[in-house]
């Protein structure tokens, strides 16, 4: 049958015209000319409004930082008003949210790759693990009122805000873990195994340092994705005026780590802006730019140190 079917497809070669041959290969020059010229048209406009918006929005807002913005608390007066509660509670959020979703999503994706056993019930996981990373942000948000909020009465406080976020970019961290594990080659594993290594040691000693790439990358990108969302720490009511601090995690008392500030009530970054640019003076549109600004300058700090961090241990690797 094989052999038959190859015999058709040499006569059907042989049958080509040599010019009608040339025409088909121009043809698909053409057509990947069209696509290319495209796609480059395509990449120099979504590339030229994003240049656009984020230096339009450095234009308004970076005479605005200043050593004073960034010390001071929100004020009814745009030219006293600063940031300081917005980014520290951005930072305990996003450090909360890291404790939380790093270790499960790294696991999580461990247990589905290497672990679970390829059924009906994996494959449902699967796919909804997939379709999780989609799901809209507000309905994590709704999700977090109604379970941690009402039913388990944590109150909208840091702790509540950083297991939203870290269940929204749980999925992220899982499916990054899956396909680090996943770009492994497999002559590590079958090394493993041929030195007599359990599978549990293989996965210690080799999978895991060798994925570290990989998943340390997902895990950063997830949290640069949480530290500008604003609908799900919306919806569990946080606050959008606050002159306070949540008490330090480190006091000079034993047991010198305070969790406290866990239960304190917070603002983020995102919801000062929201709250600004709702404001009618033009003041604190400036103010609100400023923070666009900073709050670009974190995210894009940490998609450095991602970049970073994946270029110093892909170095490392021998393969």
């Amino acid at each position: 049958m094989a052999a038959s079917t190859d015999t058709r497809e040499s006569s059907m070669s042989v049958r080509i015209d040599p010019h009608q041959r040339e025409r088909l290969v121009a043809r698909a020059r053409r057509k990947d000319l069209i696509f290319a010229v495209g796609g480059v048209i395509v990449l120099f406009i979504s590339m030229g409004l994003l240049i656009t918006l984020l230096v339009d929005l450095a234009i308004d807002g970076i005479t605005r930082i200043d050593l004073d913005f960034l010390t001071n608390f929100p004020s009814r007066r745009p030219a006293d008003s600063g940031i300081l509660s917005a980014w520290v509670g951005t930072t305990l959020v996003m450090f909360v949210t890291a404790l939380l979703a790093i270790p499960l999503g790294v696991a999580a994706g461990l247990y589905l790759e290497e672990y679970a056993p390829k059924n009906w019930v994996s494959n449902l996981i699967e796919i909804n693990v997939g379709n999780l990373a989609g799901v809209p942000s507000i309905i994590y948000g709704l999700l977090a009122l109604g379970l941690f909020v009402y039913m388990l009465g944590l109150g909208q406080t840091i702790l509540v805000a950083g297991m939203v976020l870290a269940l929204l970019i749980l999925p992220v961290i899982i499916v990054s873990t899956r396909e680090a594990v996943r770009s492994i080659p497999l002559a590590v594993k079958e090394g493993a195994y041929g030195i007599g290594a359990d599978k549990w040691q293989t996965m210690w000693h080799f999978i895991i340092p060798a994925a570290r790439p990989g998943i340390l990358t997902g895990a950063i990108v997830g949290l640069a994705r949480a530290i500008g969302e604003t609908a799900p720490v919306i919806t569990i009511g946080a606050l959008t005026f606050i002159a306070f601090l949540p008490s330090s995690p480190i006091q000079g008392d034993f047991p010198f780590i305070n969790f406290d500030w866990l239960n304190a009530p917070f603002t983020v970054m995102p919801i000062q802006m929201f709250n600004w640019v709702s404001r009618p003076q033009p003041g604190f549109h400036i103010n609100a730019a400023a923070t666009g600004v900073v709050l670009m300058a974190m995210t894009l700090t940490m998609n450095a140190v991602a970049i970073w961090i994946r270029f110093r241990l892909r170095k490392q690797l021998a393969w």
